[in-house]
């Protein structure tokens, strides 16, 4: 979902828009930017993640890190998400999502147009009770994003943390107390949900 590739980075070639896959807004399509290393999550892990969330999404304060396309955070406001706060670097990319928000005349969506792990570095001033981090691929972004979550009070107790990361990334530096609920691994992906110490 991210702003940046580097060569032989895994991508997601797709078409230039998300499909909302299920919920309020389902069939609904709304346009990507055709930005370099923009990989909106696909339909097929999309729809396997959402199926693992299936009791977890309706009235949860969710928070979309690198958000990107959106894919994940606009699906999640789709399923009748409390709040859903999306974080972009890119300023065209966040200016989007605004749009989106518009066009889909939802106002438990917001937009931040920053840096994500900059953002996560100061003290927490809301907790979260489902986190998706899909950064670009080998920045070594990942796993400070899991940390800064965890040390800084972002989480509230047992919520839901989905990784979607390249496949050899090592997970040694994942925060104490958390639990690995699922993992699938597609071509050269690798996406995971955890649950944060209760």
């Amino acid at each position: 979902m991210k702003t940046t590739r580097q060569k032989n980075s895994p991508s997601h070639q797709g078409p230039g828009y998300v499909r909302l896959i299920s919920g309020r807004w389902k069939g609904r399509r709304l346009p990507v930017l055709d930005a370099q290393g923009l990989r909106p999550t696909s339909d097929r892990v999309k729809e396997t993640l959402f199926n693992w969330l299936m009791q977890d999404v309706a009235g949860a304060v969710v928070l979309d890190c690198f958000a990107g396309s959106g894919s994940l955070g606009l699906e999640a406001l789709s399923r009748y998400a409390a709040s859903v706060l999306l974080l972009e670097k890119d300023a065209q990319t966040a200016a989007l999502l605004k749009k989106h928000l518009q066009s889909l005349n939802s106002s438990e969506g917001a937009v931040h147009h920053t840096d994500t792990l900059l953002w996560l570095q100061k003290p927490a001033t809301t907790q979260f009770d489902l986190v998706f981090i899909d950064p670009p691929f080998r920045q070594q972004l990942a796993l400070p994003t899991c940390q800064a979550l965890a040390s800084q009070g972002w989480l509230k107790p047992g919520a839901l943390v989905y990784l979607e990361t390249e496949k050899e990334l090592t997970l040694q530096d994942i925060p104490a107390g958390w639990t690995l609920l699922k993992e699938k691994i597609a071509g050269q992906l690798a996406y995971r949900l955890w649950q944060a110490a209760e």
